[in-house]
Order: structure tokens, then C-alpha cells, then sequence
């Protein structure tokens, strides 16, 4: 059996400014912007390369904007990802890892799957994680 993840629901207060973030800024494809009436609207969004999207709205639930923690967004190359959401406009942290002092400022030394983050928010303080795998092909992070 698969059970593939394939939409992740992102509570928002502005889904227009929110739009505009996530495709203008952080790149994603616009999949759907569909709305029923005042009380319902749904637009899809996919990152580039990602099997799983984000979607946000009016009408789709009830949490609160800004409460989703620790989405993780995963790249084959930290350092040309973190410079093509810098030109986008996003407001991105400097890469970081983790030592045995805990979070340590800069990429990790040896650059292992899964050892380099930035992290970012949306508009509404919803935040999100880089991630860095190398050994994952662009076309497949």
C-alpha cells in the first residue's frame, strides 16, 4: 500500500497576499485558485520539483494562521536555493546546522544529507525549513 502525501493545508488571513508569497516569492507553480463563494476559496500551489502541495483558503478548516511549524522544504544545494529566494525577495536565515553545541551558525562542514538548514515564514508567520541532501539530484529535490 502507498500513502503518498500530497497536499499540506496552510492557514492563512489573506489568501491574495498569500499567493503572491508563495508563488511570486517562493516559487511555487500555481495549480488551482478556485473560488465557490465568500466563504470558500481553494488555491493550490506546488513547489518546484514536489509531488506534495500547499494549498490554502478560505472555508478549508479551522486553525489559526501562523501555527504551522517546521514544514521542511528539501534541496540538493542549500547555497543556490537560499541565493534564488534572496533574489525572490524572501526574508531567509543564514544557513545553519547542528553541533554539539546545538544550532550552529554555517553550512556543516562536511555538508551531509540532511546536516544544513534556513528557515523562513510566510506572511502570516506559518514557517517553513530548508533542508539539505546532496545526494538527491535537483531534478528530484
Amino acid at each position: 500500500m502507498d500513502l503518498r502525501l500530497e497536499v499540506i493545508v496552510i492557514p492563512v488571513t489573506d489568501v491574495d497576499r498569500a499567493k503572491e508569497f508563495y508563488v511570486d516569492e517562493l516559487g511555487c507553480n500555481l495549480d488551482v485558485d478556485h473560488q465557490v463563494s465568500d466563504q470558500f476559496r481553494v488555491v493550490q500551489t506546488t513547489p518546484p520539483g514536489s509531488a506534495c502541495s500547499i494549498t490554502f483558503g478560505v472555508g478549508l478548516g479551522d486553525a489559526e494562521p501562523g501555527s504551522v511549524r517546521g514544514v521542511h522544504l528539501v534541496v540538493s544545494d542549500i547555497e543556490k536555493a537560499r541565493a534564488e529566494l534572496v533574489g525572490r525577495g524572501l526574508d531567509i536565515s543564514e544557513p545553519f546546522h547542528f553541533g554539539e553545541a546545538g544550532q550552529t551558525p554555517g553550512l556543516h562542514p562536511q555538508r551531509p544529507d540532511f546536516g544544513t538548514y534556513c528557515t523562513f515564514s510566510d506572511p502570516d508567520g506559518n514557517t517553513f525549513m530548508v533542508q539539505e541532501v546532496p545526494s538527491r539530484t535537483e531534478s528530484s529535490s
